[in-house]
């Protein structure tokens, strides 16, 4: 694994990090090029990815702190601000993304379902790089076994034995789910919106997987589930209802 990249002796930078902020950068770059050819508004576009920025970051960090470690952070509390050591929930940041994007559009009085076609081929993209920087890290690895394509965690007990690459299996997926979200959108077969719950539903579907696969610790479970798990299940129970039943009204919603 390779957890730190050495700039100099002195200066080493956390793999993950640096592929987060890459992921992010990407998505950026793709960003103004996107609106362009979408006729979508730069301004809004660029507004909207500071406030994905910020409440992704903290949605992240605070699901980390609550869920899966709170006694650590309550006898440590400094460590809460620590963040470059690692120590975040995807789905923490999901939903810190989704209420503050929807929030944000309230205010601009602008359609969130619009701006949510808009962004979801970006999510499998940045989430694919994300989970890249997890490999790297050697964290949310996944269990013991003997397949070819095995991967040795040298940090991870007991030594010696090599596991399932479960941050590859979700890399692979999720540039799929990139492919099939940039035809969709061609095609023009979903409702405004569909788009992301369609990632969605099938991220989620992914993610239940990948947690059965997993055997890093998570936090406490929940009738022998993850959080992460129960998300996924309401996530695509949302999804589906949204993409089979929910008819959008000419309001901005």
């Amino acid at each position: 694994m390779f957890p730190l990249i050495h700039i100099s002796d002195e200066l080493k930078l956390p793999t993950y990090l640096v592929l987060c902020s890459l992921a992010y950068c990407l998505c950026l770059f793709w960003l103004v090029p996107r609106a362009k050819k979408l006729n979508y508004n730069i301004t809004t576009a660029l507004d909207l990815s500071l406030v994905i920025m910020v409440t992704g970051f903290l949605g992240a960090r605070l699901l980390h702190i609550i869920y899966e470690e709170p006694q650590y952070y309550l006898d440590h509390p400094s460590q809460i601000y620590k963040f470059w050591q690692g120590g975040f929930v995807f789905y923490g940041g999901l939903i810190g993304v989704l209420f503050g994007c929807y929030l944000f559009l309230k205010l601009k009085k602008e359609s969130f379902l619009k701006w949510a076609d808009f962004f979801a081929p970006m999510a499998p993209l940045g989430y694919a790089v994300g989970r890249l920087g997890c490999f790297f890290k050697g964290c949310c690895y996944g269990k013991i076994c003997d397949l070819p394509w095995a991967v040795h965690f040298p940090h991870i007990l007991p030594h010696g034995l090599s596991r399932h690459p479960t941050q590859l299996y979700v890399v692979l997926w999720e540039v799929i789910l990139l492919f099939l979200i940039l035809k969709l959108e061609k095609t023009k077969t979903l409702k405004r919106g569909g788009l992301l719950f369609f990632w969605l539903l099938l991220h989620s579907s992914g993610r239940i997987f990948m947690e059965f696969m997993r055997d890093d610790p998570r936090g406490d479970m929940i009738m022998g589930l993850s959080v992460s798990t129960w998300i996924s299940f309401l996530l695509i129970l949302f999804s589906s209802w949204f993409l089979l039943f929910y008819k959008p009204s000419r309001k901005k919603l």
